[in-house]
Order: C-alpha cells, then structure tokens, then sequence
C-alpha cells in the first residue's frame, strides 16, 4: 500500500526546524488510548467508526460486541478531531490536529489521499448528502469546500486538489454544519457569534448573536430553515434562519454543551457536555428528560438512525450504547420529566486502554517511568523503543525514589503525552539530540569497553535503518574526503534493534506533520523516494556524513585538601570531557605526584573517546584508588562518578568545578 503522504513544498521550507518522532507502542492497538472527539455510525454495515485522540480510527462491529474491533485507520499523528461518512458509507473524512484533512476507504481501511490546504488545527467537518461536498474548518480561520467525488479520484501520489469554494471567518472555527442541500453555519470561538454563509456565491448571508460562550456543537434541519446551537454557556439555542433571530433557549444544562443530535426535522434534540449529563428534549412541547449522567465529560453523541438508542464518547478511551426506551420520533415528554435522577447503565460497551497520564525521565536519560488513567505504573526504555517493566498499580513517587540513580546525562529527547502514548521527539530547538554521549556498554558494547557512543546518533540510525537514501552531490564530495566515495557508510548500527512497527514522524516544529511512516517500510521505493525529501539535513549529516557534536567540555580546579590560602596560589585550570571518570582524575594525580610531564592543562587520558588504554594491572589500579581521594564540597567521590554527574548533583554551581585531592598515607 502506499503511503498517503508527500512532502510538503514551501519556498521556505529549508529555514524550517524540521524534527524526528517516533511513538512507543504495541504493534497491535484495538483499543482507544485516549478520549474519542467524533462517531459515525453506518447503518448498513452495523459498523460505528470512532475518531479518537490517539491519532488512530477505529471501526467497530455492532453485532459483535464481546470482540467489536474491525480495524484501525492509521496515517494521522494528533488527534482526529471530526469524521464524516459519505458517498453512502463507502468512503470517511477525516480532520485532525496536525493539520491535514483525509480520505478513506471505510471498508478496506486504508488512507486514499491527504489534504494539505489548512495551516492549523482542523476541528471540524460538515457533510452535504444531496451535493456529496464536504465542508473543513479549524483554527486557521478558514473554511474550505471539497468536492467528494474529485476527491475519492485522487491517489497518494496526485493528492493536490484546488477546493472549489472558499470562506473566511474571523475567528478561530470550533464547529461547522450543513445541510443536504450546502447551508453552512459556522460558530467562531471570540465573537461568540454563528455565521451563515451561501456555499454557491461564498457570501455571508447572516451573523446570529445571543450566546455567551464558544459555539461548540451545530445542527442544521433539512431544509436548511433552522438551526440548533450549543455553547460553552450551558444553552442549547433554536434560530430561525428566515428570521435571523433565536427563538428558543433551553437552559437545562449546568455547564458547556459540547455535543447534540436531532432528527432532520428538529422534533427533538439530544444534548450533552461538560455536565456529564444526556437530556433529551422534545422541541414541539419543550419538556425534558434525563436520560443518564455519565462519568466524564462527553464529547459526542451518535445516535441509531431510528433514535432508539445512542453512542456516546467521552474524554475517556471507552464507548458506551444507551438505550432510549421508546422510538423517539413519537416519543412524548411530560413536565417533571427532567428531574429524573435515575443514572441508567450502559447497554453495550466498547472498552478502551489507558491512556499515559504522567512519565518521569530518569537521571540516566534512557529510561521512563509513566503512571496511566488506572493508576498503572510502568517502566520504558526509550533505547529499544519498548516496555521493560509492569509494576501494576503501586505509589509513582515512590517508584521515583526507588529507581533513583546518582548520574547525570544531558537531555537529549522530549516527552508528549498528548495522544495517551508515549511519543519521543528528537530535535526540537530547546533539545540538542546528539548531546549525550555515554559509553559503549550502557547499551550493550563489549569491545572496546570504553568506546563513547552517543544515543541520539545510535536512534535515529536504527529507526531509519531500512532507507536506501540517495547520496546528494555536496554529500559525494564529504564522503570523498574520507575516502568512502564507493562505499558510502551504512545506517545500521548494529547494536541496538528497535521493532519494527514504531511509526516515525517528521514534523516541521509548529506541529505541521511532513511524513509518516513505519520503520519496515523505510526502504519501499516510495517512501526512499519520499525521505529523501523529507529527512532534515541534520538528519543526513548524522547518519550519511558520521558527523556528530562535539564532546561537552568541563573545565575545573584540582587543588590539595591541604592547602592553606595564607596568599592566593596559582590555581591550575583543567578541561575534560564531560564524562570522564573520577579515576581518571585520580591518574591524573598520582602521575603529578610522581612527577610526570603535566605541561598540558587538559587533563590527561581525555582528549578523546579512548585513545589512552590503561596499562596498569587491575590490583595497581585498586591500589591507587585507595590510595587518592577525590572531593568535592568536602564529599569523597566514587571513583566511577563522571564530572557531569559531579557538577550536577554535589557542585551544584555555574562557576567553574573546584575538586580537592588527598593522599591517604595509612594505605
């Protein structure tokens, strides 16, 4: 299958950040590990499609729901915000926070195409039956009307579309609705305001004023006459589009509405939000049921195309059926009927995962205890890209305490939560990736023991393992300097396999997605072809041209613990590298008191990874380092302590390191 993403082509795009992704999870995911914003039910498959902020959608068997999972619509990497079936079930729309809009094969589920148009988050779509066009909207202001039919035509590798209309708002789009026949109505998020346009001449016909709050939830009737809104203001509003005026108010609700449904001829409408509570309120006689109140907030509600029941999503992972007792379209409220407390159960459920609510990066940089929405703690090795550990549901700040270790290593990667899962990004600008360089056994190196690897370098080499990238010009000639013009140098590492499912984002810092893809399928002739476009040039001058940062420098004092300051003696300024060794420090010193050259100030047995082998046999060594004591603010150091590990968490000053040495005599 090919991937349904190109390159974004900008003029600028060269002077743009561009960052590496990628997220830590099962191969398989049947479940939601985060809060579902959108539901589409298909009426004649019995197949319910959820849109979830885990980036994934899923489609679910009805008539099977003691194992409903059908399949996951995999190629967004933030939430989906909103999805719409059309083209009779056939084909999904689907608008996300990382700024694309796409369409789907519904039933084969796979990715047809990507649209690019927008420039910020889409939260919101709206579907005109009778025209087969579907309407976009988001926080760029801006309202886009594609045709379904042009874009069913389109393929992964023609995915440019002119859209035929185009509106503006001037505000930020949080909801968006049409008719069969194409009214749009629009609510913004700052004026507080609907606004309605006409899809044929892309005029506004009309501003409707009277919430308070953000317009969260729209519905237009069929014949495009009326309009109900809900709002962040706890009102549920009918306006009359003749009349240009509101015409109803209902004010059950204690908080925001963020999600309602009604039949095409407004008899009655379902509402719900940030109250947790489901009211279903008769429009012709103006009464009011509660239906249920349920745990979280809810987000959308679906209902039967009968009305004889309801699906309903939550910011939590999990999916719940409610029945509505009576066949809705006949149904009649009486007066009182809204202070019915019964919380009525689910009938059916669709069960989630948990969703990573908390992550603690431990001091050496690699690993990362998460606590999730059940309270689980678990431990993750960012290395290998995997669950190490599943304590279960104990204490997370204890397991911090517990695992606490005295080391320090530069950070070099950021943690995001935000779709429930883990998700590592490498290169962000507040980040230097490359900065943290550790020796070779900490990830599995035996030969030579003390070979510096650096873990960024290590990453991003087994994540793109597979690319058959092409060798640029510039590249040809960095490469014949080394005299490896005709074998250019391979991406594997050969130490470290990460698994193969792990998805890989190219993101351009602002949160605009360029690419997406698998680590197995790096090497498909597409997608080499595609990240050759897309890997950054940071990116190529790592894995390509072997360069990485230099080692971090630590410069310091080393003076006896002895010495009286009756006058100010010279202090002699020293430079390592960072992870140098405290023995190494405790060499240093047993040759300057033997009396060795030490006309260099840079501290002997540092200059590089590890040019300088130690000669000395293993009982000299211990020796030695009984022998010489190193301190730091009066703490005798372990001699396996490195100097970043000793700036941070004893010196714990920006002046330069002060060290003191003393010999043992008793030894």
């Amino acid at each position: 299958m090919l991937p349904a993403h190109k390159k974004i082509q900008q003029p600028n795009a060269a002077s743009k950040k561009v960052m590496v992704s990628f997220v830590v999870r099962d191969e398989h995911e049947p479940k939601h590990r985060a809060g579902i914003n959108s539901l589409q039910y298909d009426a004649a498959m019995d197949r319910l499609f959820s849109a979830g902020r885990d980036s994934i959608i899923r489609t679910w068997n009805c008539k099977k729901l003691n194992d409903p999972y059908i399949q996951s619509l995999e190629h967004h990497t933030d939430w989906v915000n909103d999805i719409v079936l059309c083209c009779g079930g056939k084909n999904l729309i689907s608008a996300s926070s990382d700024t694309t809009v796409k369409v789907w094969n519904a039933h084969k589920g796979f990715c047809m195409s990507t649209l690019r148009t927008h420039k910020d988050y889409v939260r919101a779509l709206a579907y005109a039956r009778d025209q087969e066009r579907v309407a976009s909207a988001g926080l760029d202001k801006a309202i886009f009307l594609w045709d379904i039919n042009t874009l069913t035509a389109l393929t992964a590798s023609n995915n440019t579309v002119t859209t035929s209309s185009l509106v503006g708002s001037k505000n930020s789009i949080y909801s968006l609705a049409m008719n069969p026949s194409g009214t749009i109505v629009v609510g913004g998020s700052t004026e507080k305001v609907l606004r309605v346009w006409d899809p044929r001449s892309c005029q506004k016909l009309m501003k409707l004023i009277g919430h308070s709050d953000n317009v969260k939830s729209l519905l237009v009737n069929r014949d495009g006459t009326s309009c109900l809104s809900g709002s962040s203001d706890g009102t549920i509003k009918m306006w009359s589009l003749g009349q240009q005026q509101c015409i109803l108010t209902i004010r059950e609700h204690k908080e925001g509405v963020w999600a309602l449904a009604a039949n095409e001829n407004f008899d009655f409408v379902i509402s719900s939000g940030r109250d947790h509570r489901i009211y279903i309120t008769n429009l012709k006689t103006i009464n009011t049921k509660l239906v249920t109140e349920v745990q979280n907030p809810v987000l959308k509600i679906c209902p039967n195309p009968n009305f004889s029941g309801i699906w309903v999503a939550t910011d939590e992972s999990t999916i719940n059926y409610y029945d509505l007792n009576e066949d809705s379209d006949t149904m009649e409220l009486t007066d009182g009927d809204c202070n019915n407390e019964t919380i009525v159960p689910p009938k059916m459920t669709i069960e989630g995962a948990p969703a990573i609510k908390k992550y603690h990066i431990l001091n050496d940089k690699r690993h990362i205890l998460t606590q999730d929405s059940q309270g689980n703690v678990c431990l993750y090795d960012v290395l290998q890209i995997k669950k190490l550990e599943d304590y279960g549901q104990i204490d997370f700040d204890e397991m911090v305490k517990e695992k606490f270790k005295l080391t320090y290593v530069p950070n070099w990667f950021n943690v995001d939560l935000k779709t429930g899962f883990l998700t590592i990004h490498l290169g962000q600008e507040e980040t230097d990736c490359l900065c943290a360089w550790v020796n070779g056994k900490e990830i599995g190196l035996t030969t030579p023991p003390d070979q510096k690897v650096n873990y960024g370098s290590v990453l991003l080499g087994a994540l793109l393992k597979h690319w058959r990238y092409t060798v640029m010009e510039d590249e040809k000639e960095e490469i014949s300097k080394e005299g490896n013009s005709s074998n250019p140098p391979s991406l594997s590492n050969g130490v470290i396999q990460v698994p193969q499912h792990t998805p890989v984002i190219f993101t351009e810092v602002g949160n605009r997605t360029l690419y997406r893809v698998a680590v197995h399928d790096c090497g498909g002739p597409t997608e080499t072809h595609i990240l050759n476009e897309t890997v950054p040039e940071w990116v190529r001058e790592v894995l390509i041209l072997k360069k990485t940062s230099k080692f971090i420098k630590i410069s310091f004092y080393l003076l006896p613990l002895t010495e009286v300051s009756t006058k100010t003696p010279k202090r002699e300024r020293l430079v390592a590298n960072d992870f140098v060794q405290v023995q190494k420090i405790i060499e240093h010193v047993s040759e300057k008191l033997t009396g060795a050259e030490c006309a260099n100030t840079a501290c002997p047995s540092t200059a590089s990874n590890s040019e300088k082998t130690n000669t000395s046999l293993p009982e000299t060594q211990t020796l030695l380092l009984d022998l010489i004591d190193i301190l730091c603010n009066d703490q005798v150091l372990d001699p396996n302590m490195e100097l970043r590990t000793v700036r941070y968490h004893i010196w714990k000053s920006s002046s330069d390191l002060t060290l003191h040495y003393r010999v043992n005599k008793n030894v």
